[in-house]
């Protein structure tokens, strides 16, 4: 069955309770992403980034696919028809929000509803933690229609499998449940389907509770120092401790505050009370 979208439409959301929810919207293609979606997607992104009623981003798919990954009749040979502008283009469109989404304002959750198949691992990278149902099925096909796995898969396979479980993954082009991605590790958790937004909700539930500026320059030095080496890593950190101290120091003192002084939270056990902020 068809069903004409208009670029709008590609994408759906929601917010409440300050989780957006952020869906693939082209079911019906098993939410394969097209040059529009792609479009469209980034301007999502945009809309929500600094909303004060977004704290936590959640990426999912409408129906039963997560996404198959590109689409390959308007993001291969439809784009391709127009030459190399065309495919530059493409390009620019989709890594751009891959991009734009590994480094987000606010802590991004995918999770995995059902298919992930080779363009999807892009963001499934991008967002900062991943949960799947167990249902849900993982692939590099690629290499069983003639190509390698490109617009970063590769590079994701390698950056959260093991070296033997990459090459076997990228070279057979066999697909894994959510159970096997868990345990191999492109995802954190595996559940089964009834349970899986409960959990994701449990967990963005926790992310709120923390302090933003903190958040962000964690999940930034996660990222950035994963690539350096240690004594570099050890400056860059330094830095950046520096930095987030100096755009919100009113946060960090009262989170030390509350456990010096009131006495009132352990540091190991949860995050301070945000709501007492400037009170004091």
């Amino acid at each position: 069955m068809s069903t004409d979208r208009t670029e709008e439409q590609t994408v759906a959301y929601t917010v409440a309770d300050g989780i957006a929810w952020v869906r693939f919207n082209r079911p019906e293609k098993r939410n394969a992403m097209s040059p529009a979606l792609n479009r469209q997607m980034m301007r999502v992104l945009d809309a929500l980034e600094f909303r004060d009623d977004v704290g936590v981003l959640v990426l999912t798919g409408e129906g039963s696919s997560w996404t198959a990954g590109m689409d390959l009749k308007e993001y291969f040979r439809e784009t391709e028809a127009q030459g190399l502008a065309g495919t530059r283009q493409a390009q620019r469109e989709s890594y751009g929000w891959w991009r734009r989404l590994r480094w987000y304002q606010k802590p991004t959750i995918a999770m995995v509803n059902g298919w992930c198949f080779g363009g999807g691992y892009g963001p499934l990278f991008a967002c900062d933690l991943a949960f799947a149902a167990e249902e849900a099925r993982f692939g590099l096909s690629e290499i069983n229609w003639g190509i390698l796995p490109g617009g970063g898969a590769s590079k994701v396979a390698v950056e959260l499998l093991s070296f033997r479980r990459a090459m076997y993954h990228a070279l057979m082009g066999e697909n894994i449940d959510g159970k096997t991605a868990a345990e191999w590790g492109l995802v954190n958790e595996a559940l089964p389907a009834q349970r899986l937004q409960e959990r994701v909700t449990e967990v963005a539930k926790v992310l709120l509770q923390k302090n933003p500026v903190a958040l962000k320059a964690t999940k930034d030095a996660i990222r950035r120092v994963r690539e350096m080496s240690y004594d570099n890593a050890e400056d860059f950190l330094v830095r950046a401790q520096e930095a987030a101290n100096s755009f919100d120091n009113e946060g960090r003192k009262e989170g030390i505050r509350q456990f010096i002084d009131e006495k009132t939270y352990k540091p190991g056990l949860g995050a301070y009370d945000k709501s007492k902020q400037g009170q004091a």
